[in-house]
């Protein structure tokens, strides 16, 4: 029983909440104008209660009780109609059968009662039209439709009173009711008018908000990503510089050990020269972060290229031989030019245990030729495995418009064949 009593209560306010707007969605069109019809249909009973009121005293006194059925009936038919357009039926031509019915209800009370809220009445009717309607020239006819029906009621009321008098004079006996349901319409629809706009305007904000998130989540992304593709340049950039020339003194200590005990002059000689070549390791890493940073000097491409040779060769007993064009390049592939060289000449000493190398840098037409070969022990074709230092060359070609080529042969040495286009940065 007392959940019974609760249930009752809560159904109670949902009603009261549903009546008096509360927890409404009023930025929504749909729920906007269902509110207001809801609303106008409350409005309507009123007046016509108030209508019913007015015409029972009339009634009762001159005994025209017939008159007073006829007028309720006409009102039951009228609320029933605007029932069904608010809370049943949604489309404009739907509706239109109902509105003929309203206008005759309307024309039918006008007749009967004459009474002073009749314009009222005219009005609420007219509102429920204006929000269901789509188009200002539809508003504009319900208007003018509506006007020529409450000058013939009015004319037709004073007619059943036997005050028989001209078209003319009952407009001008009507007319501060004609000028407040134009003044009606312009105020209904200019108002109908700044809402959707407003409505119009707000979603054009949303998707604006909408977008600048999406902008930003991508430009978060893109920011991520450059980060991402920073690492990965220097992550090689160090690989290539320092790689190479720790190699370099791997191989200088190693030959410094095989000598040692026949020749230790030599080995100590190798061994100088090793700790050299550990300290240019060393200026090597900190021009790789100045290089990174986009603030470097850097001679021609020829002498970077010779420099990188003669490291390679001092103090380590393996001979390259080259012949090397002085071209002029920009400086990305200025520096994967300098890296391809010292990356080849550490894989080969480090994986194929070359001793002797030839190294060829030429332009050919618009294209830059590097090519670089080994007497390693090389591997067979299709088992060349791309790691880290190939793999990154081979990507950094491909992005700088160019490819990579790489060949070996079982005791056959490998070759490392790169072209990039001729461009130079101006």
């Amino acid at each position: 029983m007392q959940n019974t009593k609760k249930e009752k209560k809560r159904k109670f306010r949902q009603r009261l909440s549903y009546l008096f707007l509360e927890k409404e969605n009023l930025k929504d069109e749909k729920v906007f104008f269902s509110v207001l019809k809801r609303w106008l249909f409350l409005f309507l009973i009123f007046v016509e209660i108030l209508i019913l009121l007015q015409q029972l005293g009339v009634c009762i006194l001159s005994k025209r009780y017939l008159s007073l059925l006829i007028g309720v009936s006409v009102v039951v038919v009228l609320t029933a109609t605007e029932a069904v357009k608010i809370f049943a039926e949604n489309k404009y031509k739907s509706k239109t059968p109902f509105y003929i019915v309203d206008f005759i209800c309307a024309f039918t009370l006008t007749g009967l009662t004459g009474s002073a809220y009749l314009c009222t009445l005219y009005m609420i009717v007219l509102t429920e039209f204006y929000l269901t309607a789509k188009r200002d020239r539809q508003s504009f006819f319900g208007c003018a439709v509506c006007i020529v029906v409450y000058v013939a009621a009015v004319w037709t009321a004073l007619a059943l009173r036997e005050e028989r008098i001209p078209i003319l004079a009952s407009i001008t006996r009507s007319f501060n009711d004609l000028i407040l349901l134009f003044v009606h319409f312009i105020i209904v629809t200019v108002a109908m008018k700044f809402y959707r706009q407003f409505l119009r305007l707000r979603t054009a904000l949303q998707e604006l908000d909408e977008s600048k998130k999406e902008l930003e989540k991508a430009y978060d992304d893109l920011a991520e990503i450059t980060a991402l593709e920073e690492r990965q340049r220097i992550a090689k950039e160090i690989h290539d510089t320092a790689g190479h020339s720790i190699t370099t003194v791997i191989m200088q200590t190693e030959a410094a050990k095989l000598v040692l005990a026949e020749n230790p002059e030599e080995a100590k000689n190798r061994i100088i020269s090793a700790n050299l070549q550990a300290k240019h390791a060393l200026e090597e890493l900190r021009e790789s972060v100045h290089l990174l940073s986009g603030n470097t000097a850097q001679g021609t491409l020829k002498e970077n290229l010779i420099s990188i040779i003669n490291e390679s060769t001092d103090g380590t007993g393996i001979t390259v031989r080259y012949e090397i064009e002085d071209v002029a390049v920009g400086k990305e592939e200025y520096r994967f030019l300098c890296n391809a060289l010292k990356e080849g000449i550490s894989n080969g000493l480090r994986h194929g245990g070359a001793t002797a190398f030839w190294f060829e840098l030429k332009r050919k037409e618009e294209e830059i030729l590097f090519l670089l070969s080994d007497n390693g022990k090389g591997v067979k074709a299709n088992a060349i495995q791309k790691g880290f230092g190939l793999s990154g060359m081979f990507h950094a070609a491909k992005k700088l418009g160019g490819r990579a080529e790489f060949s070996s042969e079982e005791n056959e040495g490998f070759e490392i064949a790169l072209s990039l286009p001729y461009t130079v940065e101006e």
